[in-house]
């Protein structure tokens, strides 16, 4: 159960990196328009660190065996998490840099992070029926 209170601090402490990232990357840039940077903050907060710390919540009732099965849905959503907070720093990163968003880049950054949210939405669901098997 210390594994869910370290990923939380690891994600608290990514979410302080990449708030201070889009400050400054902005700022160098004097970049003045709206980008993808700016919620990349808030996803690690709330999807990583808080997260984490309600399925630490949630464990401390659970037995060893089921902490088990639910650690396994967990990996793929860190997986799905991360993939898809890469996707948004490339692309914020490009709307910063001005690059041409056009064509086969953004559907490439479009696709994977598309993948990350598939693989995001459907662990919730399997930690969520998860947790209610556990509660009867």
């Amino acid at each position: 159960m210390k594994k869910y209170i370290n990923t939380s601090i690891i994600y608290a402490l990514l979410a302080m990196v990449a708030g201070v990232f889009y400050r400054e990357v902005t700022k160098f840039m004097n970049f003045q328009g709206v980008t993808i940077l700016a919620k990349v903050h808030s996803h690690l907060f709330v999807l990583g660190m808080v997260f984490f710390l309600i399925i630490y919540l949630l464990s401390l009732g659970l037995n060893y065996k089921s902490i088990k099965i639910i650690d396994k849905f967990l990996m793929a959503y860190n997986v799905g998490l991360i993939i898809t907070v890469l996707m948004m720093e490339i692309r914020g990163v490009g709307e910063v840099l001005q690059v041409n968003t056009s064509g086969t880049y953004m559907y490439m950054i479009s696709g994977l992070a598309g993948f990350g949210h598939m693989i995001l939405g459907s662990s919730i669901i399997l930690v969520l029926l998860e947790l209610r098997k556990l509660s009867k």
